[in-house]
């Protein structure tokens, strides 16, 4: 069993990825590190793990992880993921892992130099619904594929929340605009060449709130808006001249709605729905990030994919300072 320690008691960690770590068959969870030793005690009770530190720092230096979760705020992610990887431990870190591209080298940096795993935690890459869009494509189950459109919003003005808050690396593309990227890029194979993006900010905490965004592929397009400030939807569509998927809750079934997309033919004469059970993606991810950490030939999210995931991210902001196309 690949053993983790848990860097901080954040509530993604909490309601999500802790439980599923506990529930996998091949990791399991040791221990738990706050800041604040009472809190790191709570956690650990609650989940029945052995091991609570007060410190960062005295959870890596121990013997009793093989791996850490990091779900700290993004600005804090490449630091802790090098010091989590000096420390000789495997490190999966929530996404995105750096606020951007460049920051990725001294990742790639530091897995190298220790001979660990780090990987980015996009769950999504693991759920069986998005291996089955993957499929179909890759089938020719729609044809040529010349569109993809999705939409990710939420509605959240907390102040206090870290996506609101920019130097802890809050906003809307870091968190929520990096899934229609991820999911297009790990489903058709492709890379975006330019962007066209505009972007609002919220004008008391500086965020950016809102943004709709035109990624040329070369291929096809994908067009997609998320937004921090409207009310929740998510949809990813993908369009072919022989018919198109629709993935109708595609990043957070388990709230959004069922798991579960729809292949129609090009006349609407025909349609395929494809309905998936209790797909766990979040444990999904932990058992194949613990066989890759373990040598085994298991497909993660690799630093690469995610310097080319963040350089897109990069672009959009880029983009929405000006009129016309940015590279990527």
């Amino acid at each position: 069993m690949l053993r983790f320690g848990i860097l901080s008691t954040a509530k993604i960690g909490r309601e999500l990825v802790v439980p599923a770590i506990q529930d996998a068959e091949n990791c399991v969870i040791t221990a738990i590190a706050s800041r604040d030793l009472a809190k790191a005690r709570a956690m650990a009770d609650r989940f029945s793990v052995p091991h609570a530190f007060g410190s960062y720092e005295d959870m890596l230096a121990s013997d009793v992880i093989d791996a850490v979760y990091i779900p700290l705020p993004t600005s804090q992610h490449v630091e802790w993921s090098i010091k989590a990887a000096d420390a000789g431990k495997h490190v999966l870190c929530e996404k995105p892992i750096a606020l951007n591209a460049g920051e990725i080298a001294a990742l790639i940096e530091a897995r190298d130099r220790n001979k660990v795993l780090i990987s980015e935690a996009y769950m999504v890459t693991y759920s069986p619904v998005w291996r089955k869009v993957r499929a179909l494509l890759a089938e020719g189950a729609i044809g040529r594929l010349r569109h993809v459109q999705g939409a990710f919003t939420y509605y959240n003005r907390d102040p206090g929340n870290m996506r609101n808050v920019p130097a802890l690396g809050g906003g809307g593309l870091p968190d929520i605009g990096v899934y229609p990227t991820i999911t297009t890029r790990f489903v058709t194979g492709k890379e975006a060449l330019r962007v066209q993006a505009t972007t609002d900010r919220d004008p008391e905490f500086g965020t950016d709130i809102y943004s709709s965004v035109r990624a040329d592929f070369g291929d096809f397009e994908l067009s997609f808006y998320v937004s921090t400030q409207l009310a929740q939807r998510q949809v990813m569509v993908f369009h072919g001249d022989k018919g198109f998927i629709e993935v109708k809750s595609p990043f957070n079934a388990d709230r959004y709605g069922a798991e579960e997309l729809e292949l129609t033919n090009q006349s609407h004469s025909e349609s395929q729905l494809f309905r998936f059970q209790d797909a766990r993606q979040y444990k999904r991810e932990a058992e194949a990030f613990t066989r890759a950490a373990r040598g085994e030939n298991e497909e993660i999210v690799t630093l690469e994919s995610s310097v080319n995931n963040q350089k897109l991210i990069d672009a959009i902001y880029r983009a929405s300072e000006k009129d016309g196309w940015e590279a990527v």
